[in-house]
C-alpha cells in the first residue's frame, strides 16, 4: 500500500489512509505519505472508508481485503452506496474470483444486475 500511495501522492491526487488503533500501534500501517486517520475498530473503518472516498480499489492481498472488497460490495446491494469497487487483476490473481462471481451469477445466487459496480481490471 505504501508504493501505491505514494504513486499517488506524487500524481497529486489526494491520499487518505483510514486505520484500525489496533493495526496503527502495530506495523500493519507501513510507512506511507498520506494523511492517517485512526479508527477504533475495523468496522469504523468501512464506515469511514464510505464516507470519504469515491471509489474501493482493491489490489492482490490476503483475507482482509477480501472482507472489505465483499463488506462493500454487499452494501452496494443493499443500496447503502453506489460507488464503483475495482479490483486489479494483476497477473491473474483474481481469476478464480470472477469465476465464482461467474458461477453465482448463473445459478441465481447473485444476479448479475447486482454487481454492476464490481469492475475487473486486467492486466
Amino acid at each position: 500500500m505504501g508504493g501505491v500511495s505514494t504513486a499517488a501522492h506524487v500524481g497529486r491526487s489526494q491520499v487518505l489512509g483510514i486505520i484500525p488503533t489496533t493495526l496503527a500501534e502495530g506495523n500493519f500501517a507501513g510507512k506511507t505519505v498520506v494523511e492517517k486517520l485512526r479508527v477504533p475498530t475495523i468496522q469504523c473503518q468501512i464506515w469511514k472508508m464510505l464516507d470519504n472516498y469515491d471509489a474501493f480499489i482493491a489490489l492482490p492481498s490476503g483475507i482482509g481485503t477480501l472482507e472489505e472488497i465483499f463488506q462493500i460490495a454487499s452494501w452496494a446491494q443493499l443500496n447503502i452506496h453506489h460507488k464503483p469497487i475495482v479490483l486489479l487483476n494483476v497477473n491473474g490473481f483474481f481469476n478464480k474470483l470472477l469465476s465464482f462471481l461467474d458461477q453465482t451469477g448463473e445459478e441465481n445466487f447473485i444476479p448479475y444486475s447486482e454487481t454492476t459496480n464490481l469492475y475487473f481490471c486486467f492486466n
